[in-house]
């Protein structure tokens, strides 16, 4: 079996850390083979993130809520994710990550705003329907050269959540 995944990141700068860690996210929590990746850099799209209606735009988030997981990634601006993310989920009705499971990423300078995933970016994955399996992951963009240890205990600690709500599916009415 094949899953449908997807990293979106909303960092102003295409190709960033943000995105190398949410790659390296899905590369440590899913078995190789097993999945198919898509990366939308929403810095690629910036001359149509705010185009109503956008036929690009649109289908974009059709990809994304069609995911059967998607890592939302951005550096922390303000003690929250970016504008460009915003944009971009705004975009989504109710319930339009509906069937997704999400994990929300921040990357930072440093410690101070490490809750921001959580207290920030899920409550509003979860507003629009998606299904986030844990803390968000926030890493400090100094440890790059930690990076694959740093993303291999937060792909435990994920998968450990998501067997545990595997294990309450398969007794679900």
């Amino acid at each position: 079996m094949t899953i449908a995944v997807t990293v979106v990141v909303g960092n102003p700068k295409p190709k960033s850390r943000t995105r190398q860690v949410a790659e390296t996210l899905v590369e440590k929590l899913l078995q190789p083979g097993s999945y198919e990746l898509e990366v939308i850099d929403l810095a690629d799209h910036t001359a149509e993130i705010f185009a109503w209606p956008s036929e690009e735009m649109a289908a974009l988030n059709a990809r994304v809520a069609a995911s059967d997981l998607a890592v939302f990634a951005s550096p922390t601006y303000k003690a929250s994710y970016t504008g460009l993310l915003k944009a971009f989920l705004d975009r989504y009705p109710a319930n339009g990550l509906s069937g997704v499971t999400a994990i929300p990423v921040h990357t930072g300078g440093d410690l101070t705003h490490a809750m921001g995933p959580t207290v920030n970016l899920a409550p509003l994955l979860v507003e629009l329907g998606a299904v986030v399996p844990g803390r968000g992951f926030y890493f400090v963009a100094g440890q790059m050269d930690h990076l694959d240890e740093i993303v291999s205990a937060a792909a435990a600690e994920y998968a450990a959540n998501l067997a545990r709500l595997a294990v309450v599916a398969g007794v679900t009415r």
